[in-house]
């Protein structure tokens, strides 16, 4: 008999410490967070869950956020109203499980009701992320440019999905 999934949680002042740790453990994917940046782009972000016992979460921003990401304000430059997915982080221990999938389906629901139609986020292609690359394919999510950042240290490839108004 299969267990029901770990819920969806909006994420808490509590939730910080264990947050910073994952993203922190995924700091070549994503980047290094301090606390005190970290408590900041929380209290910017337009959503962000977590499921279960921190097995991941998710944090994103709208058009609106005070956010100096050069990738939010490549998005920025170019949309005038979006949601930009910053960070999706599974733990290790809890990979294969559909938590991805499954927060970013429970965004795209809060992004409707929300009224915005579009949804955007980039993946690393210096490093190469083809995993990831292939399931925001599977998303619905289209190219819509790339660029090279952090003075040539990393180059990312851009996507948006638009949804239904």
């Amino acid at each position: 008999m299969n267990a029901a999934p770990a819920p969806i949680s909006r994420v808490a002042t509590e939730d910080e410490a264990a947050i910073l740790a994952l993203n922190n453990e995924h700091a070549a994917e994503l980047s290094w967070l301090e606390p005190e940046r970290l408590s900041f782009l929380l209290g910017e972000a337009f959503y962000t869950r977590r499921i279960g016992d921190l097995e991941a979460f998710i944090m994103t921003f709208d058009q609106d956020a005070r956010y100096d990401s050069p990738n939010f304000l490549w998005f920025r430059e170019r949309y005038k109203r979006f949601v930009y997915v910053d960070r999706v982080v599974v733990a290790a221990q809890a990979r294969g499980r559909g938590h991805a999938r499954r927060l970013y389906q429970d965004l795209f629901g809060h992004v409707e009701r929300a009224g915005h139609t579009l949804v955007t986020c980039e993946v690393n292609t210096d490093p190469p992320n083809p995993t990831s690359d292939a399931f925001h394919a599977a998303l619905g999510f289209a190219e819509a440019g790339d660029a090279v950042i952090h003075g040539g240290k990393k180059a990312v490839r851009y996507y948006f999905r638009s949804l239904q108004a």
